[in-house]
């Protein structure tokens, strides 16, 4: 699903910003006016520019709740940064195994796989709180958390993945597109 602008007030998603915001413990300024919130209730992310949401794409946190003990399957909260952005130049559906593709390309019409293939672009999060998200046994980074395009796209909206964050393949790219290394993202 598309980008969709948010231009509704609604005071659950600014309790949500003001909690994302708090996070960081400073208000977002030059490189950081720009962040990610992960809503995990409404299954979706959104866009920031200091404490105004922009727009929101549908996502799929994890089947196993909020959680970022390692192999617990949960998706980790707290504050993060994106590390890296992988396959800028990548085509949609270009599957990447330990943030590396693999020469593999999925697509919409090929047979339905199981398995949750890591699609398109991946986005890395480096968790920013020692013992939350970060730091022995809880590491966002060494568990491989990412926002990342999925060949589940059906099931966008449900909590269905491993830990990280799926989005639509278009999404992601749009996504990409809009923020840069260093980015924060609240989850």
């Amino acid at each position: 699903m598309p980008f969709t602008p948010l231009s509704r007030p609604d005071p659950r998603l600014a309790d949500l910003i003001a909690q994302g915001l708090a996070r960081f413990g400073v208000y977002p300024t030059g490189a950081d006016a720009r962040w990610l919130l992960v809503d995990v209730a409404g299954q979706r992310l959104i866009l920031v520019e200091r404490d105004r949401p922009l727009g929101a794409w549908p996502v799929s946190t994890a089947r196993a709740g909020v959680d970022a003990r390692q192999d617990s399957g949960g998706t980790p909260p707290g504050a993060h940064r994106i590390a890296r952005r992988i396959g800028l130049d990548a085509a949609p559906g270009t599957v990447f195994v330990s943030r590396e593709p693999t020469g593999e390309t999925w697509c919409p019409g090929d047979q339905p796989r199981d398995d949750d293939l890591i699609l398109t672009r991946v986005l890395t999060l480096d968790g920013c709180e020692p013992g939350v998200n970060s730091g022995p046994g809880v590491d966002s980074l060494a568990r491989y958390i990412y926002l990342h395009g999925t060949n589940h796209e059906d099931r966008l909206g449900e909590p269905v993945s491993h830990g990280c964050i799926r989005l639509g393949n278009a999404d992601v790219v749009d996504v990409c597109d809009r923020v840069r290394e260093g980015d924060p993202v609240v989850i």
